[in-house]
């Protein structure tokens, strides 16, 4: 493993995805159990991130992924820190993604067992008749702009105002609400936009408020079902998993009578993976190009669903091959690092521990019966853009990048690696003179305080590639320190302790990135073989819908077993 080796007794950043295999332990996707091995049947699993939907044909005898397509979608910034998107543009590029999965697939309607959903946790807006509200407050009569998106900020004063009142509720938040919930989101609407917020989240209006991947689930049974997913409301909407819906603490912040009925904002709150009862109604079934009845699974966000296709992997040791691992502890002794424009660190635990300045415990968010503590950036992809783009030199290295037909990262690390052998230094410490903080969107763990900002200490007047380079290196191992300062926040906080990490999404597709955490952490990283995690857990909860598991936690787990 990486962490054997001493610090900084590292393999170039070039060889490293040449010897990954060795290095780092590439756990192969989760593999569904054999109780649909008699028929070649298949799941769909949809994931709407940041910027894109894509959507993946599975087999659910073996988990593999047999066909994927993407499809960009569009989002609108009229203000600083106000992100906005469209579900009617969601949702087209959601049905163009499953037809073009099941035709790559070469995969048939008559084959599909299920259809699941996992998205960020975005707030929709919809009125009476399900149609969009708008939310923007630069154009409020354009009600196609009904997504307020997560990374969207402009609800800051409203979660400090909700934070200053003490609740017993921000308890599962690590104390704190981030403006990045729903529950500030929508009383900020109140405050600023109370036509829109009087359609879509009060009694007399008669809309619904709901999450992104909540409202995919609706969508796709023609607005038949209006069930929300446990994962979506214990996250981000301050519901209790053990008490339901808190209507003082909904008054205590703010809301008033009629505010946020249950026919708002979710009267049946279901388990990720439970079936939503009729299934894809007949127009969606037209749009999707599913059959109509076709199993629809509740939901989840898309950082938990890349937990589910990940965390149950088998690695060689814990299947007999070696001494080690992070077995004993189980799902305990496993961080999930889902890396992508921000980044989710996903732990679970038997007990519920409280965390100051990180989300959690959250129950059943993630796995059945286990507690799940959420630390998280902001901004970590997009960060890291952020510092590329706006340096001098940025322009020009993005230039040559493309020309080349390569990402701007592996020219920045092909240099960092070209840097340390002229200078005859290990890598990491080309940048030991370089300071950064990564709070660029604010600081959602473990300091909870969504108004910091980020810095960068020790830069001269030089400004070519070879400086960017080396901001760049020490923003990624800001990221890195980042997030050991979370771990052993958790840690502190009483936590088992974290054996390894398991690491997906995009960012793990960067060997500076990997090996920077290798070193902070002194863990071992797992990569997944199949690098469409996300996907796959999207694929889990449909396959459990459609009966061809009995459970999220069979499903997700390798034969090995995981519990």
């Amino acid at each position: 493993d990486i962490s054997d080796s001493p610090p900084f007794a590292r393999m170039t950043i070039t060889s490293l995805l040449a010897a990954v295999a060795v290095a780092i332990s590439r756990a192969p996707p989760p593999r569904l159990s054999e109780t649909a091995a008699a028929a070649p049947r298949y799941a769909i699993g949809v994931d709407v991130g940041t910027g894109s939907a894509r959507a993946g044909v599975v087999d659910v005898r073996d988990g593999t992924l047999l066909g994927v397509h993407k499809q960009d979608i569009t989002m609108w910034n009229p203000l600083p820190e106000h992100y906005e998107q469209s579900s009617e543009d969601i949702w087209a590029a959601v049905c163009n993604c499953v037809r073009g999965a099941l035709s790559a697939a070469g995969a048939t309607a008559d084959e599909v067992c299920g259809v699941a959903f996992d998205a960020t946790c975005s707030l929709v807006l919809l009125d009476s008749e399900g149609a969009p509200v708008g939310i923007d407050p630069t154009v409020p009569d354009e009600a196609r702009r009904n997504v307020i998106v997560w990374m969207d900020h402009r609800s800051e004063e409203q979660a400090a105002r909700i934070n200053r009142g003490g609740h017993a509720r921000l308890a599962n938040v690590g104390g704190a609400v981030s403006p990045e919930m729903e529950v500030p989101k929508l009383l900020w609407l109140r405050d600023e936009m109370p036509h829109a917020f009087h359609a879509a989240a009060t009694a007399e209006g008669g809309g619904k408020a709901l999450d992104l991947a909540d409202f995919l689930a609706y969508a796709a049974t023609d607005g038949s079902q209006h069930a929300r997913s446990l994962c979506t409301v214990v996250c981000k909407w301050n519901y209790d998993a053990g008490g339901g819906w808190d209507r003082g603490f909904f008054e205590s912040v703010g809301f008033g009578e009629g505010d946020l009925p249950e026919a708002a904002i979710g009267k049946d709150v279901l388990p990720p993976g439970a079936a939503l009862g009729g299934g894809v109604g007949p127009s969606a079934a037209e749009a999707l190009g599913l059959r109509p009845g076709t199993p629809v699974g509740v939901g989840m966000i898309d950082a938990h669903a890349g937990g589910v296709g990940s965390l149950g992997a088998a690695l060689p040791r814990e299947a007999g091959g070696g001494e080690g691992g992070c077995d004993e502890g189980g799902l305990e002794a496993r961080l999930g690092l889902i890396a992508g424009t921000s980044t989710c660190h996903m732990a679970s635990s038997h007990e519920p521990v409280f965390v100051r300045g990180v989300w959690g415990p959250y129950y059943g968010a993630m796995f059945p019966s286990f507690n799940l503590n959420e630390g998280g950036q902001s901004a970590a992809g997009a960060f890291l853009d952020f510092v590329i783009v706006s340096h001098p030199a940025g322009a020009a290295a993005i230039a040559a990048a493309d020309a080349a037909g390569e990402p701007v990262a592996a020219r920045l690390n092909r240099r960092l690696d070209e840097l340390a052998a002229a200078r005859r230094v290990p890598l990491p410490t080309l940048a030991s003179d370089v300071h950064v903080t990564p709070d660029v969107n604010g600081n959602r763990s473990p300091l909870a305080d969504p108004a910091m900002r980020a810095g960068v200490v020790g830069v001269g007047l030089a400004s070519g590639e070879d400086e960017l380079a080396i901001v760049y290196l020490a923003a990624v191992q800001s990221l890195a320190y980042q997030t050991r300062q979370i771990v052993e926040a958790m840690q502190a906080a009483g936590h088992p302790t974290i054996g390894c990490v398991f690491v997906c999404g995009g960012l793990s597709k960067n060997p500076l990135y990997v090996s920077s955490h290798a070193d902070a952490l002194r863990l071992p990283l797992h990569i997944p073989t199949n690098d469409e995690a996300v996907l796959l857990g999207a694929a889990v909860l449909a396959a459990t819908a459609g009966g061809a598991h009995a459970s999220v936690s069979e499903a997700a787990r390798s034969p090995a077993g995981l519990w």
